[in-house]
């Protein structure tokens, strides 16, 4: 998978274990693999023996990692794939036992981990996409709320499973319910029954469904269009997002609003921007690959 350029892109080959460009010495995962392609980082869940399942290590390697990602300025994008047959089919087997025999302040101490995993990945500052295959249960439905953008293959099977195992989708639930509404949320959230991808498509949940061997070409249209962005003005515009929604229009948040894009306005790229569109030549972040020849 790479960016695809003005003539269109192909699927690449299967992502390799590699460090990001500032990682410094060349960093080891033990659930996870990176590669960085044309400023595009490839995060793969790499636990295919157990569909994916995450359990503490992901969690805490996967927070390590996105974080890293963010304050990387050579990355653009994210894409988050897994390895294997699944996307990600929730909470590891061996690590629901283990917490079987947690008290209360262990407990704790794990979701709290596991809720700021969520956030890190909502929260990015560049734009995120979900490539969803295969199982996507339980927490795997959070990873795909939590992306900006999930692209999923026909084949993808979702269930917010926890209310069969007597649980609830707690730390999830603020993505998933954002991402399809509280009403669909009633049933899936209730019923833990499984739903296929087009309708995770038909709740929103998803933004585009395909035959998985087409799944990577649309996402590297979609890499194209995200890379001629300005990438601080993406991250103002998720910021923008995440200040607005749900809020009423009052009169503070259209100040903010003035302020915000007084702000961007001024501001180096904003400037840039600006100037290419008068000058009618693309501006100086969009990558060599990417410009009219």
């Amino acid at each position: 998978m790479v960016p695809a350029s003005k003539s269109g892109g192909k699927a690449g080959k299967k992502p390799v274990r590699r460090t990001t460009p500032r990682a410094g010495r060349a960093a080891r995962y033990a659930t996870l693999t990176i590669e960085v392609r044309e400023s595009v980082a490839l995060v793969a869940l790499a636990r295919p023996e157990v569909h994916n399942a995450f359990d503490d290590t992901l969690i805490a390697e996967l927070t390590r990692v996105l974080e890293t990602l963010d304050s990387d300025d050579s990355v653009r994008a994210v894409v988050l794939l897994g390895h294997g047959r699944s996307f990600c089919a929730g909470a590891d087997l061996n690590w629901m036992k283990r917490m079987a025999g947690f008290g209360r302040a262990e407990n704790l101490a794990d979701a709290t981990a596991l809720a700021a995993m969520l956030k890190t990945l909502h929260r990015l500052s560049k734009p995120t996409i979900a490539r969803v295959h295969g199982s996507v249960f339980g927490g795997g439905v959070g990873l795909v709320a939590c992306c900006d953008i999930a692209f999923a293959a026909h084949d993808a099977t979702f269930s917010l499973s926890e209310t069969k195992l007597g649980l609830i989708p707690a730390t999830i639930g603020p993505y998933v319910v954002e991402a399809m509404g509280a009403r669909h949320a009633r049933r899936y959230f209730l019923s833990a029954e499984r739903f296929t991808a087009a309708e995770a498509f038909r709740l929103g949940l998803v933004h585009d469904i395909c035959p998985i061997d087409e799944l990577d070409g649309r996402i590297n249209e979609l890499l194209g269009a995200l890379l001629v962005a300005g990438p601080r003005a993406q991250a103002e515009a998720k910021a923008l997002i995440r200040a607005v929604a749900a809020q009423p229009i009052s009169d503070a948040v259209i100040a903010d609003t003035a302020a915000r894009i007084a702000r961007v306005r001024g501001s180096p790229e904003g400037k840039e921007g600006v100037a290419a569109f008068l000058e009618k030549r693309p501006p100086a972040w969009v990558p060599l690959t990417l410009r009219e020849k």
